[in-house]
């Protein structure tokens, strides 16, 4: 009777875990992929690295650019050159139009430029009333001699950069799926407590009670009875414990994946254990070829080379600014656009310091030191990485084989734990033996949770290191999609 009693409990909690809603692993990690703050924040870091990029191929377009200056009005008294008072009364506006177009092989620029100038001078002793200035064409080169190339280093950094950012966005979606694992068993070990707890509470109400009917017809001690209302009121105790760990990690999880405030739910225990085998190299070269870390070394060893680069140059300057164009300057608009003259302007500009007390060679040493620096800091970040795909891929087959053995471990701790308690209510076993056995049969159950949890782990962070899907064999991000 006493056992039916317990069934009849444990199967009415069943029942109402059951009428919430059900989640498994995966259900969480696309949840958790898809509404949760960290994906959010992932989204928009990949939107703002991606208008980045755009501005740094927007630096190799042409630009057409309109500029000018108002009205220009001047009106008042000024004293000229030999110290008379005159009376200035001028109207000057002015507008410009080009086309720009930056030279990343060399670090110049060309332009083809237009504009016009007016000046209308109403002053008393002005020479003139109205002037047109007219640059009817002007095509300029302004190029840098023997200097820094921003745009040609850019060309070799700024893609990596882009390719970099969309790998490490799949990597942050892969972990905020290893996130969402350690959610997801955290809740359900808290789950799991409050079910054994209940579970236990039950038993231990229903032993209390056959101990107490023991003591009344004198069929055990007083000691015996104390011990078994003992471990009903731990049990209760521990029921109050369990609940507030189900409410906290109940908390925690709706703020990671987004549930809503008036949603209950369950988790069901992701029993079905991956099968396939992870080979070591496949892994590492899977590591090698997709992680953004690889892209992230070659990107800061070019980085080197170039403030190397930058420091060279800085060594002196020498600037090349030539221009042709045809310009008129005529008392109306229509005759400023007649018969207009031709205009050459060649500019060669230099600054060589002729004693620095060192500066351009301690300059460029610590560029070489730096470069250096970050060459053995890459290397070593290279063997750290490779270790811990190695390691990981260890721990796989290691974890795997401990959820097989912590399973079989849980399901003879149960099995022990039901034999116990026959034992004990036909009078068999003491009360010390069961609790025992009630204690084995619910470390053993954790154990396998926890098994199950590192093993999971494993996984994902896995995929996140090699940014592969060993299960389907194949990668987790589209390399030709932009």
């Amino acid at each position: 009777m006493n056992r039916i009693i317990i069934v009849l409990v444990f199967l009415a909690l069943t029942v109402s875990l059951q009428a919430q809603n059900s989640f498994t692993l995966e259900d969480i990690i696309v949840r958790a992929q898809e509404q949760s703050p960290l994906a959010k924040q992932a989204e928009t870091r990949k939107e703002n690295r991606y208008w980045q990029y755009r501005l740094y191929k927007s630096n190799y377009n042409p630009q057409l650019r309109l500029s000018g200056n108002g009205p220009g009005i001047r009106n008042g008294n000024y004293r000229n050159n030999i110290g008379n008072y005159v009376t200035i009364d001028q109207l000057s506006p002015s507008m410009r139009l080009g086309l720009e177009q930056p030279i990343f092989i060399t670090g110049g620029n060309v332009s083809v430029n237009t504009g016009l100038d007016y000046l209308k001078d109403n002053s008393t002793n002005a020479n003139f009333v109205e002037q047109w200035s007219n640059s009817i064409v002007n095509i300029r080169l302004q190029q840098p001699l023997f200097a820094f190339n921003q745009l040609k280093w850019d060309r070799k950094t700024e893609p990596l950069r882009y390719e970099e950012s969309r790998r490490s966005f799949v990597e942050e979606m892969e972990f905020i799926s290893s996130r969402a694992v350690d959610r997801f068993f955290s809740y359900l070990d808290a789950q799991i407590n409050m079910q054994i707890a209940e579970y236990n509470l039950a038993n231990n109400d229903t032993i209390s009670k056959i101990e107490e009917g023991r003591y009344n017809i004198g069929t055990t001690s007083k000691d015996k009875l104390l011990q078994v209302q003992l471990q009903y009121l731990r049990s209760k105790q521990a029921v109050t414990q369990a609940n507030l760990d189900l409410e906290t990690a109940k908390l925690q999880l709706r703020s990671f994946v987004g549930f809503n405030e008036d949603q209950d739910f369950s988790f069901r225990l992701p029993e079905q254990i991956p099968t396939f085998d992870i080979d070591m190299n496949t892994a590492l070269e899977q590591a090698k070829k997709n992680r953004a870390s690889y892209i992230e070394f070659e990107r800061r060893r070019i980085e080197a080379d170039r403030e190397v680069a930058r420091a060279k140059a800085q060594r002196f300057a020498v600037n090349l600014d030539a221009s042709y164009g045809l310009n008129k300057l005529d008392e109306t608009l229509e005759s400023s656009y007649q018969d207009a003259s031709e205009l050459k302007v060649v500019d060669v500009s230099f600054s060589v310091p002729i004693m620095d007390w060192g500066r351009n060679k301690a300059r460029l040493k610590t560029a070489l030191a730096n470069k250096q620096l970050n060459d053995y800091i890459i290397a070593q970040e290279e063997v750290n990485f490779e270790q811990e795909v190695m390691t990981l891929v260890r721990q796989f087959e290691v974890l795997r084989s401990q959820v097989e053995i912590t399973k079989a471990s849980d399901e003879v701790a149960q099995e022990r734990y039901m034999v116990a308690q026959n034992r004990y209510l036909i009078g068999k076993i003491d009360i010390t033996n069961l609790n025992i056995a009630l204690t084995e049969k619910d470390d053993a159950k954790r154990s396998y949770v926890n098994a199950l949890r590192s093993l999971w782990t494993a996984y994902y962070d896995l995929r996140r290191l090699t940014l592969y899907d060993f299960s389907s064999n194949q990668l987790l991000y589209n390399p030709e999609l932009d």
